[in-house]
């Protein structure tokens, strides 16, 4: 009898230890995922002024994180009277996200440098040649570039691309189809898929 609740108090006294580990181990989990994401993303951002930058007529310059609120890259062509904001975004899944608030904050500054004949907010999807097919794991995949121009006359939504390139404004919960322009880059990539004419 004795035994018995030696035993029973052993094992309530280890269940906390169980907990808080697992606790532990999902948080660093969780930090290292995040800490992923946020590498591609920087990544993608910095290939995008690189390949401004290895133009002649144009400069690129990667803002700053969203908390600044200022959109991940701005690039200009004084020459061409030209500027661009752009939003940058890379993963593995099948689709990828820009919130609305980051498109309201490129919007704004495009606003703000009136004297640029051309001003375009630029979202930029990068799909890599890895897609996430469950915790881990991940398959090959073609790697796929999309420059979609936001349109400026439709109301302001989360926009998300999927894989094919095909865009669509979220709004109430559900996805409608909407069709933003392919936007040919300056600079050339092998990646880069036109899917509209």
């Amino acid at each position: 009898m004795l035994l018995k609740q030696v035993n029973q108090t052993k094992t309530i006294l280890d269940k906390p230890k169980t907990i808080s580990t697992k606790i532990r181990i999902l948080k660093k989990n969780n930090k290292k995922i995040a800490k992923t994401r946020r590498q591609r993303g920087y990544n993608w951002e910095n290939t995008i002024v690189k390949r401004f930058n290895g133009l002649k007529d144009w400069s690129a310059f990667r803002l700053g994180s969203p908390s600044v609120g200022l959109p991940d890259v701005l690039a200009v062509s004084t020459k061409n009277g030209t500027i661009f904001t752009i939003e940058a975004k890379s993963g593995t899944l099948t689709t990828l996200q820009v919130p609305y608030d980051q498109i309201i904050r490129c919007l704004k500054w495009i606003e703000t440098f009136e004297l640029y004949k051309t001003r375009k907010v630029i979202l930029a999807f990068k799909f890599l040649s890895k897609k996430r097919i469950g915790l881990g794991k991940y398959e090959s995949r073609e790697l796929r570039e999309f420059f979609k121009v936001w349109d400026e006359s439709r109301s302001i939504t989360d926009c998300i691309c999927t894989y094919a390139g095909e865009t669509f404004a979220f709004e109430n919960g559900q996805r409608i189809k909407i069709n933003l322009k392919d936007h040919p880059m300056p600079f050339k990539s092998k990646h880069q898929i036109i899917s509209q004419p």
